[in-house]
C-alpha cells in the first residue's frame, strides 16, 4: 500500500546509520505494544488507559526511529459518560492491552479493545491516520486481545488471563462465530496474559507474557490447539539500569525475513519503554538473542530499507495547525467546544472545581527519558478571578507550577504539590501551596525539569520566567511516585480550570520538550 510522508522527508544514506542501536528504542511511555508491518512500514500501537484520543499509533521504517501518526480510538466512546469526567472518572480504566492489525483483503486497519472486562470494541480505518470509525461493540470480553488475520483471511482473536481462549470472527470482523479455551496455564508458571497471535510456516503461535518478568510461547498446528509451550525468557536482566525485565509486546518480521521482538521495560516513574531485540528460529521455536545472559543495551541494527526522515517525538509545538498533532492526549475525553488551536492553543475553562483531577481539558504530553525539560509559554490575560492555569506533573501523586488569579484581579505564580489519589483513584488531596511570587503582565513561561530514570527517589523541579530566558526556581523539588499501579507514567499536563465561575481563558503560545 502507499503511504504519505512529510514533504521534507529525505532518504538517508545507509552509511549515515550507526552499526548498532541502543535500548530502549523509545524512552517514552508506550506500553503493551502491538507491532505490525505493512510493506516496508512498521506500526506500533499502545495502551493509554484514561487518556483521549486513545491507542496511539507510531510509525517507523527501521524499527528504531518512530513518529506519531494517529490514534485508533479518536474518542473514548465506551458507553460511559465518566470517560468525559461527568459523574465521576475512569482513571486507570479504558484502553489496556489491545489488538492492532491490518487486513490485506480489504486494505483496512483494525483495533480491538476490551473495556471493563465484559465488552470489546472494534475500530477500523483505511489508513493509520484515519478516519477511524467505531464499527462494533462485541458483547464478550477479549481481555488482552491479540489479532490474527490468517492466510485464508479468517480473523481470530486470542485472549485471556491464565485461561487462554481463541475466538473466530465472522467475515466482517465484528461478530464472534466460535470461541473456545485452547490452553490452561500450569500452576508452576502462574499467570499468562497479553496474547499476540501469529502464523508462520503453517504453525500457529501464541505469544504470552508472565507479568512482569517472563515471556512464553505456545505452538500448534491448529488455531484451536492442542498447544505446546516453551519459555522464552524469565527474570532476564534488562537494558535500563534499575528497570524491570523486558516482557509482553509482540513479534514482527522484516521484508527479508528477519524477526524482532518489541517488548517493554518497566521503568517507573516514567512508565514502560519499548525495547527491541532480535529473534532467531530454532526447530520451529522463537529464541531471543541475548548478550552475556541479558537483554542487551546495544544490538546490531535491523537490516531494513534505508532510513527515512520522521517527525521527532520531542521538540516544539506552537499550535499553528487547525487540529492538534497526534503527540497530544487529553486527560479523559475533552470538551472540544472550549478548545481553539491555530493561533496558539486557547483553552476556555469548562470545569468549576478545586480538584485538578476532576477538571476537564487537561492536555498531556509524554516525557522523554532519562531526563527532560518541558517549557510552556502561557498568555493568562483572559483569566477570571479564581482561575488556575499551568503545567502539572500528572500521575496519582502530582504537583504543578502555574498562575492563580485573585478576586481583585492580581496574579500570582504558584507551586503546589501533594495532589494525591487513593487506590481506587479517588482524590484524597487537592494539594498544598508551597511557594508563590507576584506576576505582572499577561505572559509567563513555566518549566518542569524531570528525572524519570527508574527509582523511588527521582525528582522534578519547577521554575518560571517573564521573558523566556531567565528562569527562577519555585517551590521544593517534587519526589516522583514510582509505584506501578497507575500503569501510565508521569506526563506533563497543561491545565486551566475555574474555582469560582466559568468565562476565563488562557492561550498556550508555545510548548517545548527538550533533553539533556
Amino acid at each position: 500500500m502507499s503511504h504519505q510522508h512529510p514533504a521534507d522527508a529525505q532518504a538517508l544514506t545507509p552509511a549515515a546509520a550507526p552499526a548498532t542501536y541502543t535500548n530502549p528504542v523509545v524512552w517514552q511511555d508506550f506500553a503493551d505494544g502491538d507491532v505490525v508491518r505493512v510493506g516496508d512500514t512498521y506500526y506500533y500501537s499502545a495502551s493509554t488507559m484514561h487518556y483521549s484520543p486513545g491507542a496511539p499509533i507510531l510509525r517507523s521504517y527501521d524499527l528504531l526511529t518512530w513518529e506519531h501518526v494517529g490514534h485508533s480510538v479518536p474518542r473514548l466512546d465506551f458507553d460511559d459518560e465518566r470517560y468525559d469526567l461527568v459523574g465521576g472518572s475512569r482513571y486507570v480504566k479504558g484502553i489496556w492491552a489491545s489488538a492492532f492489525g491490518y487486513r490485506p483483503s480489504e486494505a483496512t486497519f483494525y483495533w480491538y479493545g476490551c473495556v471493563e472486562l465484559d465488552r470489546t470494541y472494534v475500530w477500523t480505518a483505511p489508513a493509520v491516520e484515519g478516519p477511524w470509525t467505531r464499527k462494533a461493540r462485541i458483547e464478550a470480553g477479549y481481555y488482552d486481545a491479540g489479532l490474527l488475520v490468517d492466510d485464508d483471511d479468517t480473523m481470530y482473536v486470542a485472549y485471556g488471563n491464565t485461561t487462554i481462549s481463541v475466538a473466530q470472527l465472522d467475515a466482517t470482523g465484528t461478530r464472534e462465530v466460535r470461541s473456545q479455551v485452547v490452553f490452561r496455564t500450569p500452576p508452576e508458571i502462574g499467570v499468562l496474559e497479553g496474547a499476540r497471535f501469529y502464523r508462520k510456516d503453517g504453525l500457529y503461535y501464541l505469544w504470552l507474557t508472565r507479568p512482569a518478568n517472563g515471556q512464553y510461547v505456545l505452538r500448534s498446528r491448529s488455531p484451536w490447539g492442542p498447544y505446546e509451550i516453551r519459555e522464552v525468557l524469565l527474570d532476564l536482566p534488562g537494558p535500563i539500569e534499575g528497570g524491570g525485565v523486558p516482557h509482553q509486546g509482540g513479534l514482527v518480521d522484516t521484508p527479508d525475513g528477519d524477526w524482532w521482538y518489541m517488548a517493554f521495560t518497566d521503568a517507573y516513574p516514567g512508565g514502560r519503554m519499548p525495547t527491541l531485540a532480535p529473534i532467531t528460529w530454532v526447530d520451529g521455536w522463537p529464541v531471543l538473542r541475548t548478550v552475556d545472559g541479558r537483554w542487551a543495551t546495544d544490538y546490531p541494527r535491523p537490516a531494513t530499507a534505508p532510513a527515512r526522515a520522521v517527525e521527532p517525538l520531542t521538540g516544539a509545538d506552537t499550535f499553528t495547525a487547525p487540529t492538534l498533532a497526534p503527540r497530544w492526549e487529553w486527560n479523559h475525553n475533552p470538551d472540544l467546544s472550549a478548545v481553539t488551536p491555530g493561533d496558539g492553543l486557547t483553552l476556555r475553562a469548562v470545569t468549576v472545581t478545586d480538584d485538578l483531577y476532576a477538571a476537564r481539558n487537561t492536555l498531556t504530553h509524554r516525557l522523554q527519558g532519562p531526563t527532560s525539560t518541558v517549557t510552556i509559554e502561557l498568555d493568562v490575560s483572559g483569566m477570571r478571578a479564581g482561575d488556575r492555569a499551568g503545567l502539572v506533573m500528572l500521575r496519582q501523586t502530582s504537583a504543578w507550577v502555574g498562575v492563580v488569579r485573585a478576586d481583585d484581579g492580581t496574579d500570582r505564580v504558584v507551586m503546589t504539590d501533594g495532589l494525591t489519589m487513593d487506590e481506587q483513584w479517588a482524590t484524597t488531596s487537592t494539594g498544598t501551596e508551597r511557594a508563590s511570587a507576584p506576576l505582572t503582565g499577561g505572559r509567563v513561561w513555566l518549566r518542569v525539569q524531570a528525572d524519570i530514570r527508574p527509582g523511588a527517589d527521582r525528582q522534578a523541579t519547577f521554575s518560571w520566567s517573564t521573558d523566556g530566558e531567565t528562569f527562577a526556581p519555585l517551590g521544593p523539588a517534587m519526589t516522583l511516585e514510582a509505584a506501578w499501579q497507575f500503569f501510565m507514567g508521569y506526563r506533563a499536563g497543561i491545565f486551566h480550570h475555574a474555582t469560582r465561575a466559568l468565562g476565563g481563558s488562557v492561550t498556550v503560545r508555545g510548548f517545548e520538550l527538550t533533553t539533556p
